[in-house]
């Protein structure tokens, strides 16, 4: 397992942006916002855009399920804290932290395979087969992609049952998104702000459950662009399929001054909508 946290994230993110280009476009027009200053002229102190926090799908079989990918994590300093519940989609979800709040949180979700039509267990067992019992102690697992080809029929048997399994058989172990933490940028202050630049530049958001998701009354707003479309190369066919998102996310303080650090559950449900490959935008 990886010995540096920011070497993780960074293979992490090159892996990322490999099938996500609209994140690294965006990455790059808030890094323009950012290098202004206040007469709109450029200047050499630029604002750092700090990742709020990764998120990563697995499936809770026991080689390769939630506490495996967490594994990777806690061997970096970072702990549990805090349980979430998805009933609609079948899936449960822990989110970690490291003690130096500057490092991104990590939101693990693992869908709940028994509770899955037999066709669609059939289709997972069978992939999940094809992985090495210790592929998940590998240093590059979290990054390591699908270990498998699926056949266009098996991945729209997923796409039918679950947005989430489809996506997987696609993509594997990978970041799912990135998360711009707008309390830490310098141009924009609100999500709204945010959001409204973007769309003017072109990138399209994910509307389900409202643009934003969340707001200052659950301490935690939340806005993502529609995952991107790659063509991928299936077991008999090509396809062009939904890959991963960017998200963005505004936190507010608590009672005691401190931002909010967890997630809220009605929220991250919308979130998981950005890779649906059912929604036409």
């Amino acid at each position: 397992m990886h010995t540096n946290v920011n070497t993780l994230f960074d293979n992490l993110w090159q892996d990322y942006v490999a099938i996500t280009p609209s994140a690294q476009k965006i990455h790059a027009l808030l890094d323009a916002y950012e290098t202004k200053n206040d007469e709109g002229k450029h200047s050499s102190v630029k604002a750092q855009i700090i990742n709020d926090h990764i998120a990563l799908r697995t499936f809770n079989i026991a080689k390769i399920n939630l506490q495996k990918l967490a594994a990777h994590f806690l061997a970096l300093g970072y702990s549990d804290k805090g349980d979430y519940v998805f009933e609609q989609k079948k899936l449960v979800a822990k989110h970690f932290e490291h003690p130096d709040d500057r490092l991104p949180k990590v939101f693990i979700s693992e869908l709940l395979v028994e509770e899955m039509p037999e066709d669609v267990q059939s289709i997972i067992f069978k992939m999940v087969d094809s992985i090495a019992d210790d592929a998940a102690e590998q240093d590059n697992f979290l990054y390591s992609g699908a270990h498998w080809k699926i056949s266009e029929q098996d991945y729209t048997t997923l796409v039918a049952e679950s947005e989430y399994a489809a996506w997987m058989s696609v993509w594997g172990f990978r970041a799912n998104h990135f998360t711009v933490s707008v309390n830490h940028l310098s141009h924009f202050t609100e999500l709204a702000d945010l959001n409204s630049a973007l769309t003017q530049a072109g990138f399209v958001l994910n509307q389900s459950g409202g643009e934003i998701k969340g707001g200052p009354e659950v301490l935690l707003a939340q806005s993502s662009t529609m995952a991107d479309k790659f063509t991928v190369q299936l077991s008999d066919t090509e396809k062009s399929v939904p890959s991963c998102f960017y998200e963005f996310a505004q936190r507010y303080a608590m009672a005691d001054g401190s931002l909010y650090r967890g997630f809220v559950a009605a929220s991250a449900d919308k979130i998981f909508e950005s890779t649906n490959a059912s929604i036409t935008m």
